[in-house]
């Protein structure tokens, strides 16, 4: 059990007001991975003018990130000039020495033109924060706060962990890589991630698969080029890449265990720039998402297999590139549980739902891989007002009134591990 009675949890009126604003200054000023230097910047303000002890910087110089500088670019990723650097963490000590629980959020925003029509919209054109970072960023920061006001009342040691670069670079294996899991050593990590699949006061939780291992493929299909009315003297590249396309579809049909989990969606195919020319090459890009390690192994194998042999038989060459991306995340059973009982607590065992395991991807993966970790889902919906649109919509939107709900249920999470 916790420390501090549920009841000794509380986000007062002021302090509500103040994530309230907070939320929309973040919101209007939106910054892409590994360029979030004013965020980083806010953060350790509020930390400092709070007395709570941190370090920014964190994140190394670009060459601690999952993704190399050569891939950023490929992926049109422009790093900042501190690069990897943005990171923010932050130690609470409570009274006496224990355990240590490190709590998350991640600050970058996305390349997307924001569509909504309120007064918060995203001042920086392109750029939106459209999957809540600035929620959860904001989140944490009330986290802090209410902690380190009962800091006197609990043993161990609470680590915040603001983080850059979640959507794509990975910016969860820089602040690794920078010891964020050291000194003290973690032992257990919790995160919220917001979702309009429940309502504010809600949250959706259960141990096991989380998110998917996020995988990029990329085939590029070489052919011989000609004139569009006479195919036989050429060797169509667009015809080749589509039987792949279509070839590749089969893996998950008649090659995956159908109790396994997997999707294999190619979203682009680049060729040509004439209707009267036959090309000479023809690229496919896609996305591979797994859970099981097994599976990922498998489907990586036969994508190149088929795509070589398909291109062979049609007297064209196929070359692959798979690049792994973020791993899977599982919710640890032990971890996931206090999350779930201290969250009954807070809002009702009606209000804790079983959330089903999403085929996104998440870096808080990289986390978990190394130390017992759950991250929930925070209900952020608000049917009467619109706010409907998934993550990555440019109308996603987040109801406000789940900013203290997310505050009092990290903070109780956090607490009851401690406390357990």
């Amino acid at each position: 059990m916790p420390v501090i009675p549920i009841d000794r949890i509380q986000v007062t009126p002021e302090l509500d007001a103040w994530l309230r604003e907070t939320r929309r200054y973040l919101h209007m000023n939106p910054e892409l991975s590994l360029q979030e230097t004013n965020t980083a910047r806010f953060v350790a303000g509020h930390l400092r003018e709070l007395g709570i002890e941190h370090r920014t910087g964190v994140g190394g110089d670009g060459r601690s990130l999952f993704m190399s500088r050569e891939a950023l670019a490929a992926a049109g990723v422009e790093p900042g000039p501190t690069t990897g650097g943005t990171g923010v963490v932050a130690l609470i000590h409570g009274r006496r020495p224990g355990k240590t629980v490190l709590l998350r959020a991640d600050m970058d925003a996305l390349p997307i033109e924001e569509q909504n029509d309120v007064p918060y919209r995203s001042t920086r054109p392109g750029v939106m924060h459209a999957c809540g970072h600035d929620v959860h960023t904001t989140i944490l920061l009330g986290v802090a706060e209410v902690l380190n006001g009962l800091r006197d009342e609990f043993d161990g040691t609470v680590k915040l962990m603001f983080q850059p670069a979640e959507e794509g670079p990975g910016g969860a294996a820089a602040m690794i890589h920078d010891g964020v899991l050291d000194d003290p050593p973690v032992d257990a990590a919790i995160a919220l991630h917001v979702g309009v699949d429940c309502d504010p006061g809600q949250i959706a939780v259960s141990p096991g698969p989380a998110t998917a291992a996020a995988d990029t493929v990329k085939i590029e299909v070489t052919g011989r080029g000609g004139h569009a009315a006479a195919p036989h003297n050429a060797v169509d590249s667009v015809v080749v890449a589509a039987h792949i396309l279509i070839a590749l579809q089969t893996i998950v049909s008649r090659e995956v265990n159908p109790l396994e989990s997997a999707v294999v969606t190619f979203g682009a195919l680049h060729s040509g720039s004439a209707n009267n020319v036959i090309p000479q090459t023809a690229v496919l890009e896609g996305t591979v998402r797994t859970y099981s390690a097994a599976v990922r192994d498998h489907i990586e194998r036969r994508i190149a297999e088929i795509a070589s042999g398909v291109a062979s038989a049609m007297r064209a060459e196929a070359t692959t590139t798979y690049l792994r991306g973020y791993p899977p995340m599982y919710n640890d059973p032990t971890v996931t549980e206090i999350v779930r009982s201290a969250a009954a607590e807070v809002l009702g065992a009606e209000n804790v739902l079983d959330r089903t395991p999403l085929m996104a991807g998440e870096d808080m993966a990289f986390i978990a891989e190394r130390v017992p970790t759950c991250m929930f889902g925070l209900g952020v919906r608000n049917t009467e007002r619109g706010i409907i649109y998934p993550p990555h919509h440019p109308r996603f939107d987040a109801d406000e009134d789940a900013l203290a709900v997310g505050v009092k249920t990290m903070v109780a999470a956090a607490l009851r591990f401690l406390g357990s």
